[in-house]
């Protein structure tokens, strides 16, 4: 495994961080948005027919239980970005595994292959998430579970706008601003990229109104 730096770095713009030597490990590191949608939404598809064919949920149920699955995503995302990608242990063993799951990100902001986690390693965290939903809310994980996914699927999106285009709404622009703000001004604000919802709440907004805008560095984290 190659020498791993800091979240905190001077952005290069060119080529991807070398993770592993051997070829195959190094692939595996990879992917794209478009397989990620392909891989999950079949899965997603099934999941919702077999428990409204099935008749363990009315759809009414089904529904409400699935937006609070998406909601309960971005809570989550937050929580994962501040908590885990930037936490404060000064472990170097920790900042390894930082730099290995996001902080190749924040080095090369162009990588279109690192933008979202790869299969292997999504489809064990996610099987792990759909146990415990099982685990603690029965039947009501086939829906709540789906819309967790589906969440997650649209913060691949939205993140990838933001890093390709202008955002395009203006209500979308703090949105784009916080995002990028947290990438070249401060990677301890700026946490949500689904919503700023949990930022305002939590103190971590940056004042994107007051905020100098550079259009410069903001070009650098665009693909």
């Amino acid at each position: 495994m190659e020498k791993t730096t800091s979240l905190k770095h001077k952005i290069d713009n060119k080529g991807q961080a070398l993770l592993f030597s051997n070829p195959l490990l190094e692939k595996l590191t990879k992917t794209s948005l478009l397989f990620i949608w392909l891989l999950y939404l079949p899965i997603l598809i099934a999941m919702s027919a077999f428990v409204l064919e099935s008749g363990r949920l009315s759809f009414l149920t089904f529904f409400l239980t699935f937006i609070s699955g998406m909601a309960s995503w971005t809570l989550t995302e937050y929580v994962i970005h501040r908590f885990l990608f930037h936490g404060h242990e000064d472990s170097g063993k920790m900042n390894k595994m930082r730099y290995l799951i996001h902080g190749t990100h924040h080095a090369f902001p162009r990588d279109k292959e690192r933008l979202i986690m790869p299969p292997v390693p999504s489809l064990i965290i996610t099987s792990t998430f759909f146990v415990l939903f099982y685990l603690i809310m029965g039947n009501y994980a086939w829906a709540f579970f789906p819309g967790f996914i589906f969440g997650y699927l649209l913060y691949g999106s939205l993140h990838y706008a933001i890093h390709a285009y202008a955002p395009p709404f203006r209500w979308m622009k703090p949105m784009w601003r916080n995002h990028q703000l947290h990438h070249y001004s401060n990677v301890d604000k700026g946490f949500g990229v689904s919503t700023t919802l949990w930022d305002r709440l939590f103190g971590t907004m940056f004042d994107v109104k007051n905020e100098k805008e550079d259009k410069e560095k903001e070009k650098t984290l665009r693909f």
